[in-house]
C-alpha cells in the first residue's frame, strides 16, 4: 500500500503557524513581486478567488472581504516543508518527496494503516502546526484519488481506498479533468471522445490508451485499475535543467541593472549545480519586455543559448558567459519586465571530460574558491558573498509589500514573547 501525504493549502498554512488568529479567515499568497495569486486558504477559495488571478484585478474583493494578503516567503515555506518531511521520513519505511508539500510513503508492513495515518497526521500538526491530508491506496495514482477524498470528505483528514467496489464508485465520480497526469489538452481530447470520468477511461483498451495518451498515460490507467506501475523512488536523480527566472518589481531601462539581474540568476544556477554535484554545458539567457504594454516602446523577447566546450559549475565562468550573451541580445530602446537564466545538458561532475586546453591547476583553484563562497553563504545567508557584477541585494528589484518574517531561518525574526 502507498500513502500520499499532502499539506493542506501549504503556503497559507505556513503563514498561520505563527499567526493563529488567522485560523478560519481568508488568506491568499502572491507570486514574486506580488503579481498573481499562487495559494489560497479554503475561505478565500469560497469567495471565488482563482489561482493565477492578478492581484490588481481583485483589489475590491480583497478589501470588501478583509482578505489577508502575503508575499511569498520561500525561506519560511522551505524550512517548514523540511520539518514535515523529516517527521514523515522518521515514521515510515521509505518516502519519496514529490514536491514542497507532497510525499509518497511506503505503507507495507504497517498494521492498522488508517489509525497509523491519523496518529501521524496529529503528530505533524502538533509538532509543526501544518495540517495535512493522507490518502492510502494500492497505487500512487489511486493514493492521489484517496488524498483528494480525504481533503474534501473526511474530518480526520485520512482516507483508505482499498475495496474494489469503492474504488469503482469514486472513479465514476472523479471528473477526467481532475485526474492526476491529465492536463488541459488531454482533458479536452478525452471529453471529445465522450470520456467524462476516470472510470470510463479505465474501460478503454490498452492499445487505445497508449495511442492517445502515450506509455505514461497507459501506466497511469493501469494504476487506476490497481496494477502498480510507479514505485516509490527514494534514489536521488539529478535535474535535466535548472532555471532561475524573475519578474521585476518595476521595468528596467538600462543595461547595468539588467546585467545585475542576469548575473545574479546565473550565479544562483551555478550554486544549485554545485549543490547537486553537477555541471552544465548549455547556458540559456532570456529577457522580456512587458507584453501588456506593447504600445510603449518595443515588444521584444531576447533569447540566446551559449554552448560551453566543457561542462562546468564555476559561477565566474557561467556569469561571464551569460553577460556576454546579454550584450548580444540587449536592445537599449526597450523596457524589460522579466529575465531568466537556464542551464541544461547537465552531467554529473565526476563524468566531466576535460579537453586539451583545460589547465588542471586553474580548475582546482576555481573549485576551492567556489567551495569557500558556498560555505560562507551557507553560514551567513544566501548571496551574502557575491560577485561585484551581481550588484546590490536582488531584493531591491523585488516588490514584497506583504512579506511576513522568516520566523525559523533568521535570528532577527524570532518571535518575541512579552
Amino acid at each position: 500500500m502507498i500513502a500520499l501525504a499532502d499539506c493542506n493549502n501549504f503556503y497559507a498554512s505556513c503563514e498561520r503557524v505563527f499567526k493563529p488568529k488567522l485560523n478560519g479567515k481568508p488568506i491568499i499568497v502572491l507570486s514574486n513581486n506580488d503579481g498573481c495569486v499562487i495559494a489560497r486558504s479554503n475561505e478565500a477559495k469560497s469567495l471565488g478567488i482563482k489561482m493565477g488571478e492578478a492581484a490588481f484585478k481583485i483589489k475590491d474583493i480583497l478589501k470588501n472581504h478583509n482578505i489577508h494578503v502575503f508575499s511569498t516567503n520561500f525561506p519560511l515555506y522551505g524550512d517548514l516543508s523540511n520539518r514535515v518531511m523529516s517527521i514523515l521520513s522518521y515514521n515510515v519505511p521509505s518516502i519519496e518527496i514529490y514536491s514542497i508539500d507532497e510525499a509518497f510513503m511506503e505503507f507495507n508492513g504497517i498494521y492498522q494503516k488508517e489509525d497509523f495515518a491519523i496518529k501521524l497526521r496529529k503528530k505533524i500538526l502538533k509538532w509543526t502546526g501544518i495540517p495535512i491530508s493522507i490518502g492510502i491506496a494500492p497505487t500512487k495514482t489511486l493514493s492521489k484519488v484517496a488524498n483528494s477524498i480525504a481533503k474534501k470528505e473526511c474530518s480526520n483528514g485520512v482516507f483508505l481506498l482499498e475495496d474494489p467496489i469503492r474504488i469503482i464508485t469514486y472513479l465514476k465520480s472523479l471528473a477526467i479533468s481532475d485526474l492526476w497526469g491529465i492536463g488541459r489538452n488531454f482533458s479536452i481530447m478525452l471529453q471529445n471522445y465522450n470520456i467524462k470520468n476516470a472510470y470510463e477511461l479505465t474501460q478503454k483498451s490498452d492499445a487505445w490508451i497508449k495511442k492517445n495518451l502515450s506509455i505514461t498515460g497507459l501506466k497511469m490507467v493501469k494504476e487506476l485499475r490497481g496494477e502498480v506501475c510507479f514505485n516509490i523512488t527514494t534514489k536521488w536523480s539529478p535535474k535535466k535543467s535548472i532555471i532561475t527566472s524573475r519578474t521585476f518589481g518595476y521595468e528596467i531601462d538600462n543595461f547595468k541593472k539588467l546585467a545585475h539581474a542576469i548575473s545574479t540568476y546565473a550565479n544562483m544556477c551555478a550554486t544549485k549545480l554545485r549543490k547537486e554535484g553537477s555541471c552544465a554545458k548549455n547556458i540559456h539567457i532570456m529577457i522580456f519586455t512587458n507584453p501588456f504594454k506593447s504600445h510603449q516602446n518595443t515588444n521584444y523577447t531576447g533569447q540566446m543559448v551559449v554552448k560551453l566546450d566543457t561542462p562546468t559549475n564555476d559561477g565566474l565562468e557561467i556569469v561571464s558567459k551569460a553577460i556576454q550573451a546579454l550584450k548580444s541580445i540587449y536592445r537599449p530602446n526597450c523596457l524589460y519586465k522579466r529575465a531568466g537564466v537556464m542551464v541544461s545538458n547537465i552531467v554529473p561532475e565526476s563524468q566531466v571530460q576535460l579537453n586539451l586546453f583545460n589547465q588542471s591547476h586553474n580548475i582546482t583553484k576555481r573549485q576551492n574558491l567556489m567551495s569557500a563562497i558556498d560555505q560562507l553563504n551557507e553560514k551567513h545567508g544566501r548571496m551574502k558573498v557575491r560577485f561585484a557584477i551581481n550588484g546590490p541585494d536582488k531584493k531591491k528589484y523585488i516588490r514584497q509589500e506583504k512579506l511576513s518574517p522568516c520566523y525559523t531561518t533568521q535570528i532577527s525574526d524570532l518571535l518575541k514573547i512579552k
